[in-house]
């Protein structure tokens, strides 16, 4: 291969390059070196006081496990699988810590209304298939009411359950799923409920037993036959009440 030719592939491969760069750079968000924030709403979905919240838990959750828990939003995908954009958007903007690079992201794409968690390092053991399936699920039901402030603090939240359970050394996985949190409240209210219609039942068979009842002036009713038998009768004056009364008197008639 002579020099021209050797200069004319040069080219080409810086020019590919070159191209792979801007491309990558026109899809992402650029930000300044060093300044990786854990949450980065392009597409704008939360409020500024949601934003502020979500933040500081992420950066809680993250340097307290030291496991990045990152939430991503954007606009559009420009085309890119999601997959791929959330691996990428990862790897491009160095989240992980240690050489494995533990983490987790989540994005939420809005044109596509589509979304998707990608983990690196140990954060793959952490998240089993299984477990990412429940928790997906759990956070579905927020995003499918465009609650995304309540979605996105559901995933921190049970990314700290998750990496706390890893941490004895059986991950949540099939089998060995989280338990949701016991409805107390929701029992309390079934098991009146239940009890008060059941109370009602045995009350209406009671009344419907009683046999009515009606006032009488004397008690042979409630005295059994020849069950009161009298050996002695006697008659004894006990007192007696007279008045007396003042009879009026005619009024004398006038003489004519």
């Amino acid at each position: 291969m002579n020099t021209i030719s050797k200069k004319l592939s040069f080219y080409k491969i810086f020019s590919l390059f070159l191209a792979l760069f801007l491309s990558v750079t026109s899809v992402f968000p650029v930000f300044a070196a060093g300044e990786f924030p854990r949450l980065v709403d392009d597409a704008d979905v939360l409020s500024d006081s949601e934003e502020a919240k979500l933040r500081g838990k992420l950066d809680e959750i993250s340097e307290r496990q030291q496991v990045d828990v990152v939430v991503v939003t954007v606009d559009s995908l420009e085309g890119v699988n999601i997959e791929d954009y959330a691996d990428d958007f990862y790897d491009y903007y160095g989240y992980g810590f240690r050489e494995m690079r533990d983490g987790i992201l989540f994005l939420l794409s809005m044109e596509e209304r589509d979304w998707n968690i990608s983990t690196r390092g140990y954060a793959i053991t952490v998240f089993t298939d299984a477990g990412l399936d429940y928790m997906s699920e759990r956070i579905a039901r927020d995003l499918k009411n465009e609650d995304y402030a309540a979605a996105f603090m559901t995933f921190a939240d049970w990314c700290d359950d998750y990496i706390i359970q890893a941490s004895t050394g059986v991950p949540y996985n099939i089998g060995n799923l989280p338990k949701e949190p016991f409805p107390f409240f929701l029992f309390f209210v079934i098991c009146f409920a239940i009890a008060f219609v059941i109370a009602l039942i045995v009350t209406g068979i009671m009344k419907r037993q009683l046999k009515s009842v009606r006032s009488r002036s004397e008690a042979d009713n409630y005295v059994k036959s020849n069950s009161m038998q009298l050996t002695k009768k006697n008659d004894l004056f006990l007192y007696r009440h007279v008045e007396y009364r003042e009879k009026k008197k005619d009024s004398d008639s006038n003489i004519a």
